[in-house]
């Protein structure tokens, strides 16, 4: 049996009835007789024990269920090179498949079969030499892509002294635990994706918190639910990830207005992506995504939108208006002089004490109870001006805060007579003397640009 085994077998990669592993074991198992290899599967779901046989380690696996034991003569250590190549390059003619044109670049390309290589196509598992041998340099290697490899998190860092100009790192589907801070090394990495490490919680992504020009980072589908800053106090600043512009934390566990507020404290944070969370999905996701505008200041970006001026502005006042009974209670009020809100009302909330310097405390009118929905309690009533034409008296209509811009144009349109397509419209309150908001949007309504009762419609032609 020694004579048909390699004589480098731990570590090979293996096939057994087209399923793939590693072998990590060889030799007895007793008390059964005979030698056997000891293999963790590229699929977990495949095995039955972490290398584990009634009380003894025989080897280690990365997932609890990971790890088989085979007869040698189960096992296909492979084929040559050429032979793979032919084997799943060369199907014959019922298994040539369809033709189909994908586009590369600005290039098209006519493939054949392609679907059928898809099926076939499996993640390439890496062995690493054991010791603290130099690595090989890749002196102009600037993007590097090891997802799906079963690299380890020290594996990585004992490479990345060969890598010394990488500027991207894609870790995704590694069960990846960060395990020590990177030194010396990945300094120059401005992209690091870390997606689908299922292990990795926020007191290991604080071991990366330093790396000095990590812009971008990706954890999809880690699993998180929580973070926070340590070293940074209500409203402050954290030192960590100091230059990160750029989050994506897609199809996590985030439920908690917690994880937007230290969000807040990131110092360069400009976009974030949160799909699929908690958080961010439901019947209240439109208005918790107004919150998350509201809650992080420097925010440029959100899930891939960008957040424009007049979308901040109505964000932050809506966000202003619901909490405001709740900052009352809490010892907020319209007196700067008597305005404490108490510590736990800041925590929940920490940018409203800013949003009230910025848009004034709001007033009691505005926090009454909400009434039931019906056509009257919605109306607005407002001045109509004509800035440009001194001959056109002041007029007051209502209308209601559901009513687009458009709709408003072609109302003026017929009152003034002027052609909608001439029409520029914008708003001013007695709230913010002296600023002029204009209605840019002709698909949105008033109410997504918070003109309120008493407020003064603008319009230029």
């Amino acid at each position: 049996m020694n004579d048909m085994l390699p004589s480098d077998v731990i570590g090979r990669r293996v096939a057994v009835n087209g399923e793939r592993a590693t072998v990590r074991f060889y030799g007895t198992v007793p008390p059964v007789a005979g030698l056997w290899l000891g293999v963790e599967w590229d699929n977990p779901e495949r095995g039955k024990h972490d290398g584990r046989h009634e009380g003894t380690v025989y080897f280690k696996c990365s997932h609890p269920t990971g790890g088989s034991f085979i007869r040698p003569s189960k096992v296909s250590f492979g084929v040559d090179f050429l032979t793979a190549l032919r084997n799943r390059y060369e199907d014959g003619p019922e298994e040539c498949g369809k033709k189909e044109i994908v586009t590369i670049g600005k290039k098209p390309v006519e493939t054949i079969g392609f679907d059928s290589v898809i099926k076939k196509q499996s993640e390439n598992k890496l062995g690493f030499a054991p010791g603290p041998s130099a690595p090989r340099t890749f002196a102009a290697l600037k993007v590097l892509v090891l997802n799906g490899t079963g690299v380890t998190w020290a594996e990585v860092l004992r490479c990345a002294a060969g890598w010394p100009v990488l500027e991207e790192l894609y870790l995704k589907s590694n069960n990846i635990t960060i395990s020590e801070r990177p030194a010396d090394v990945l300094q120059m990495v401005k992209l690091l994706d870390l997606s689908s490490n299922q292990l990795i919680d926020e007191n290991q992504l604080f071991l990366i918190a330093y790396l000095p020009r990590l812009e971008q980072l990706i954890l999809r589908d880690i699993g998180i639910s929580s973070l926070h800053f340590p070293n940074a106090g209500i409203g402050c600043k954290t030192s960590m990830f100091p230059f990160l512009q750029n989050l994506i934390v897609d199809d996590n566990q985030i439920s908690q207005w917690s994880f937007m507020n230290e969000l807040d404290k990131l110092q360069s944070l400009r976009s974030l992506s949160c799909l699929r969370n908690p958080l961010t999905v439901g019947s209240g996701a439109k208005t918790n995504l107004q919150f998350i505008i509201a809650k992080i200041g420097q925010l440029q970006t959100l899930n891939r939108c960008e957040i424009l001026p007049e979308e901040r502005r109505g964000a932050e006042l809506d966000y202003r208006k619901a909490f405001g009974n709740e900052w009352k209670e809490a010892g907020g009020h319209q007196d700067p002089h008597k305005n404490r809100p108490n510590e736990e009302f800041l925590a929940a909330h920490p940018r409203y004490q800013f949003l009230c310097q910025k848009y004034g405390a709001p007033e009691d009118g505005e926090l009454k109870t909400q009434q039931p929905f019906l056509l009257k309690n919605q109306l607005l009533t407002l001045k109509i001006k004509c800035p440009n034409h001194s001959d056109q008296k002041v007029l007051e209509k209502q209308l209601p805060d559901s009513m687009t811009v458009q709709k408003v144009k072609g109302l003026l349109s017929r009152l003034l007579r002027v052609p909608v397509s001439d029409l520029l419209l914008s708003y001013e309150s007695p709230k913010m003397p002296g600023r002029e908001i204009e209605l840019e949007n002709d698909q949105q309504s008033l109410q997504f640009y918070s003109v309120e009762n008493g407020d003064c419609l603008l319009v230029r032609w």
